[in-house]
């Protein structure tokens, strides 16, 4: 196994992630799940601070440290088609190359909006993506999977095969160990439909209102995601997708967003699902160094999308993201998977280049009208917020999982769920 240090050739290349600098006192590259039970038992036995990579773009940052140890899987890449809709892949396998590998066999998986973004993190957490109303979160997607506890054993899970276990990695999977693969049943989708709409509402909250009603209301099919800038005059893009290429049933749908007020352009193509992620390929040299803070909504009416208007134009925050879930994903049980906001349809998340409390004072209006949340967009590692990621029926599960599988809690890194995480927070 590979073990680079800070002298070593190469290094530069491999301390920072996207949201952050590090300088990490080793990065073990392991390219088996024998090496990562290896470079598990080197690190534990270090006694130093540990982090586990896969893609290294999430927002909290956690995928590097100063003077510890990463686990980096980015050798671990391969992306398998073991025949039908049957797909195995890797945890080091960002989900822009994924799209690309499965496009000429007719199929996909709805994943993020950023092709740069690891399959590891995201598919032991969520997976709120643009075909996410037609086919569920990333993870409900998933079929069984390989993990290494932290006791350096090595599980096949699946819905017969350690079910438990296989329940926790489902939202949960960084707190139980390190996934080594992913089978996944992949959708059979070629070409989608795609809209990119510009706005310039002149009344934002009602804007929002019209948004959220016209994301409800519409087809299945259709994922929606909104990026809105913060200022006076209020900017605002959009990115619609429709899972499919029948143009008949597409351009209706996609009309209803391009009739909202205020829209100042649009463009609709179909293109294969593989050009939907955008996918930049870049270093990471710790570029985008904002602070998120985030939450769930069952709807977007007047009062939180007053809110957050006001959040926007005073300044708040330099950015607010909406995306969609609702469809299939709120098809699955509370209880089916650790992840187990079922009944929510947007992921709302407010985004600051500065952070800090001015940031965490003008997000709390918009934070009490929340119902939960999803970790992957929040940047603050509050004790509060294991409380908000998991309702307390799913809190208690995983807390008995985690004694189960991580006694010792190894894997505290990423918002960690025992007892005594919180008592200390």
């Amino acid at each position: 196994m590979e073990i680079t240090r800070p002298t070593d050739r190469g290094y530069a290349a491999l301390r920072h992630v996207y949201a952050r600098t590090g300088q990490p006192g080793s990065v073990l590259l392991p390219r088996s799940t024998a090496e990562v039970v290896e470079a598990l038992g080197i690190v534990r036995s270090s006694g130093r601070p540990f982090s586990v990579r896969s893609g290294g773009h999430g927002i909290s940052s956690i995928a590097t440290n100063d003077g510890g140890d990463v686990i980096d899987l980015r050798w671990m890449a391969s992306v398998e088609h073991r025949g039908g809709t049957h797909v195995r892949i890797g945890p080091g396998a960002r989900w822009g190359a994924v799209a690309h590998e499965l496009s000429p066999l007719g199929l996909a998986i709805s994943s993020g909006d950023s092709g740069d973004v690891g399959v590891g993190g995201l598919a032991t957490t969520g997976g709120v993506g643009l075909m996410g109303r037609a086919h569920g979160l990333t993870i409900d997607r998933l079929r069984s999977a390989e993990i290494v506890t932290a006791d350096g054993r090595v599980h096949r899970v699946s819905e017969t095969e350690d079910p438990d276990l296989f329940w926790a990695v489902r939202g949960a999977g960084a707190n139980v160990g390190i996934v080594t693969s992913f089978d996944f049943e992949a959708a059979e989708t070629s070409d989608v439909v795609q809209a990119t709409v510009a706005y310039q509402p002149t009344d934002l909250a009602a804007f929002l209102v019209a948004w959220g009603r016209t994301v409800e209301e519409a087809a299945r099919e259709v994922s929606a995601f909104l990026y809105i800038g913060a200022g006076p005059r209020p900017f605002a893009q959009a990115t619609v997708v429709y899972a499919g290429d029948d143009l008949g049933a597409a351009v209706p749908e996609l009309k209803r967003f391009v009739r909202l007020p205020g829209t100042a352009g649009q463009r609709s193509m179909v293109v294969p699902y593989s050009a939907v992620p955008l996918t930049s390929g870049a270093p990471h040299t710790g570029q985008q160094r904002a602070a998120a803070h985030t939450g769930l909504a069952v709807h977007l009416d007047d009062d939180l999308a007053a809110r957050i208007a006001v959040l926007l134009r005073a300044g708040g925050a330099e950015m607010v993201q909406i995306r969609s879930v609702g469809g299939a994903v709120n098809d699955v049980h509370p209880d089916a998977t650790a992840y187990a906001h079922r009944h929510q349809n947007f992921p709302v998340t407010a985004v600051s280049v500065d952070g800090g409390p001015a940031f965490d004072r003008a997000w709390e209006p918009v934070h009490e009208r929340m119902d939960g949340m999803y970790l992957s967009f929040e940047s603050d590692h509050r004790a509060e917020a294991v409380a908000e990621a998991f309702p307390p029926r799913t809190l208690a599960r995983l807390r008995t999982l985690k004694a189960r599988f991580d006694p010792d809690d190894v894997f505290d890194q990423n918002f960690d769920v025992t007892e005594a995480a919180r008592s200390d927070g």
